[in-house]
């Protein structure tokens, strides 16, 4: 295991049944919370590629992200839950571990060819990452990677995400 991925896992949380019974949830707080621990996945994150824009989807996703983005000198773009953003837009539903939902992205978030790099704090069952593949796709830019803090490797969300690197600074 190296320094990074110790560093991630004595900074993740369990919390038993929430949001429902039977799903363990990992909670990035007492991470966000470490300066150090924070900096250092954010710079990891960052040299992963050369992009135009960072895509952070919503709601912990736009924690990583946003300093990605600023760290690597590139665009933030927010992946949001339906009826959240303000103008025209492009949706995708999915299923994730425990229910469905839909996606959106503005339809004028990306130039034609921009570089983008996907980032969220959990992979889980993939479902989300698929869909927000499919919007960057839909809207004309190119994904270049997935970036997760933590990938459940359980839930095999990997097995839906074929065709696009994806890089996981921890794998449970």
């Amino acid at each position: 295991m190296t320094e990074l991925s110790t560093l991630i896992l004595d900074r993740i949380r369990d919390v038993p049944d929430y949001p429902k019974p039977g799903v363990m949830f990992k909670d990035i707080t007492p991470l966000l919370a470490d300066p150090v621990a924070m900096a250092a996945v954010v710079d990891e994150l960052a040299g992963l590629h050369q992009v135009d824009k960072i895509v952070g989807i919503e709601a912990r996703g736009f924690i990583l992200a946003a300093p990605v983005a600023y760290r690597a000198a590139a665009g933030f773009v927010p992946v949001r839950k339906k009826g959240k953003l303000p103008a025209a837009t492009l949706e995708e539903s999915y299923d994730l571990e425990y229910g469905s939902a839909t996606i959106e992205v503005h339809r004028d978030a990306f130039a034609p060819g921009d570089r983008v790099l996907i980032v969220d704090d959990v992979l889980a069952t993939g479902g989300t990452a698929k869909a927000a593949v499919e919007l960057v796709e839909r809207a004309g830019a190119e994904v270049v990677g997935i970036a997760v803090l933590m990938e459940l490797a359980f839930l095999k969300g990997r097995e839906r995400l074929t065709g696009v690197e994806l890089h996981s600074l921890v794998i449970v």
